[in-house]
Formats: structure tokens, sequence, C-alpha cells
């Protein structure tokens, strides 16, 4: 299957869906989980609650806001799926990052906890049939359909890996 429909997909997520280098989106899901994890994983701990500058989140903050993410997105993909007439809402990420307390969690917890959540990501796309990845609905007011949705998953969190690369490590 290719790459989404832009025209279907607000153009807020356009950018995170241009970082997925494949053309199929449990490809995807799949090849990225044991490289971001090898990644996490290789991040020195005294890292892992740095902030490159005021008001940013700690890597640990970071993690938590990619794992949320990930479980908000799913969820929306499985309602619109199931033909969700309902506009899904949308989510504050600054304050779900302040009140997630990721900075007092063990970071190798955060890491099975993404690895986990992506686990159920790939099963529950696995289970969609074609018709159901070209369902449309509606999430924070704006169209948008599962295929697209998928998509935005993966590049997420290629974002933020390349957020983590140039601003967290490279110091």
């Amino acid at each position: 299957m290719p790459k989404p429909d832009f025209s279907r997909v607000p153009p807020f997520f356009h950018p995170y869906i241009k970082q997925v280098t494949e053309d199929d989106v449990l490809q995807a899901l799949k090849n990225q989980a044991p490289s971001f994890i090898r990644f996490l994983t290789s991040i020195p701990a005294g890292k892992r609650n740095y902030r490159y500058a005021e008001g940013k989140w700690t890597l640990q903050e970071m993690l938590q806001h990619i794992i949320d993410t990930e479980r908000i997105f799913a969820y929306r993909a499985l309602c619109i799926a199931r033909k969700e007439k309902a506009s899904l809402p949308g989510f504050d990420e600054r304050e779900y990052a302040a009140h997630s307390k990721a900075s007092n969690r063990n970071w190798n917890n955060l890491i099975e906890e993404f690895a986990v959540v992506r686990d159920s990501t790939i099963l529950l796309f696995q289970s969609f049939d074609a018709e159901q990845l070209e369902s449309e609905g509606m999430a924070s007011e704006k169209p948008i359909y599962v295929l697209g949705i998928g998509f935005t998953i993966a590049g997420h969190v290629n974002h933020h890996k390349n957020i983590i690369e140039d601003r967290y490590l490279a110091l």
C-alpha cells in the first residue's frame, strides 16, 4: 500500500509522514521498533533528565510523550476503522507531559513500555483490511484516515529521534 494521500491528512502531520521512507505502513512500524529501541538503550544515563533549554522536555518526558501519542493515535485509528461518527478529541501534549511524572520513571521500563505499545500498534494495523485502512473520520475537528494515522505514528517517532540526536546528544 502506498504512502497516504496528503489531501486526506491534516497539514500538521505532513512533516511526520515525509520522514517515513517505507511505502508500507506495517513495514515502517516493524522496521522502526528494533532500531529505535537500540537507540534508546544507547543513551547515557546522564542525558535522560537533561533539558537542552529552559521549558524543553527531558528525554524521559519525550519518551513518555512518544508512548502517549502512539496510544492516542492507535485509539483514533481503531475508532475510525470501526466507523466512529463522533469527532475524536485532541490532546494537549504539553499538559500530558507536565502531568506524566516521566522523570520519576525507570528508563528501562519506559523503553519496555514503548516496545509493548508498538507491538500492540503493529497487531492493530495488521488487523485492518484495505477498506479499514481507507476509513475516514474526524480527530481534533479535522478529517483524517486510518492509513494516514499509521504513517503519522511512525513519522512522529522519527521526528523525535532526530531531535534527540540534534539537540540532546550532539553536545
